[in-house]
């Protein structure tokens, strides 16, 4: 069974007297370990397509299937828990809290999860080391650095164990330093984790890292090939 499948997808939105068809006959089909990079420019549908996998937002028509459920007859409820569940999200901004440590930003999708303190606790240490940044565990977003931040978001984004993850734009705020030890990150996990990887990137260079890369245009699949130069 593969992980995602789509069907004929698309998501329309009315905007005042305008129809907007930002999904047009998307079909798709990502197996378990792949590590996908989604391009195209702004308007193309390509974030609309990051909203919908990532349970975010449901299809007007066609369907998405993860791991075989039906997305678009789920309710907001069961979607919330297919999130946790089956998706890890690693966004441009990091989307730290401020005021909190390292490592209870990292424990925070247990918190729904129905993990004791004990477990929480360790395996967002575990998560943590495997990002690198051992001995940093209580430390602020505003006392590590950009990379380290996103280090952060990764492990928040490993601990509750999904198949999946998202990451939207996830070094449009590093240097190309830190972008380079990020994406090295993202290729080990893909490779010795087998987590499956779906990135949205406007870098060539950063998209080059994935093993295929799929181009949207006016909401539309206009190519789906291998990468050339992967990481």
């Amino acid at each position: 069974m593969a992980l995602i499948e789509t069907h004929h997808l698309t998501r329309i939105y009315e905007l005042g007297d305008s129809t907007v068809h930002a999904l047009d006959d998307v079909s798709l089909t990502v197996a378990h370990g792949e590590f996908l990079a989604v391009m195209g420019p702004s308007g193309s549908g390509k974030s609309t397509f990051m909203n919908v996998i990532g349970c975010l937002d449901v299809p007007t028509g066609g369907q998405y299937l993860l791991e075989g459920t039906d997305i678009g007859r789920r309710g907001r409820d069961e979607l919330a828990e297919l999130r946790n569940k089956k998706i890890g999200f690693v966004f441009q901004g990091f989307n730290l809290l401020p005021r909190t440590s390292a490592l209870e930003n990292v424990e925070l999708p247990m918190l729904y999860d129905g993990c004791s303190p004990r477990e929480r606790r360790q395996r967002a240490m575990d998560a943590l080391k495997a990002m690198g940044l051992e001995g940093r565990e209580h430390h602020h977003p505003n006392q590590l650095s950009g990379g380290q931040q996103q280090r952060v978001a990764i492990a928040r984004a490993l601990v509750n164990r999904a198949p999946l993850i998202l990451a939207d734009e996830p070094t449009g705020n590093l240097d190309t330093h830190s972008s380079v030890e990020i994406m090295e990150l993202v290729v080990k996990l893909n490779r010795e984790s087998g987590i499956t990887i779906i990135l949205v990137t406007h870098e060539q260079d950063i998209a080059a890292f994935s093993r295929r890369i799929v181009k949207f245009r006016d909401g539309r699949v206009v190519s789906d090939e291998p990468a050339k130069q992967a990481g």
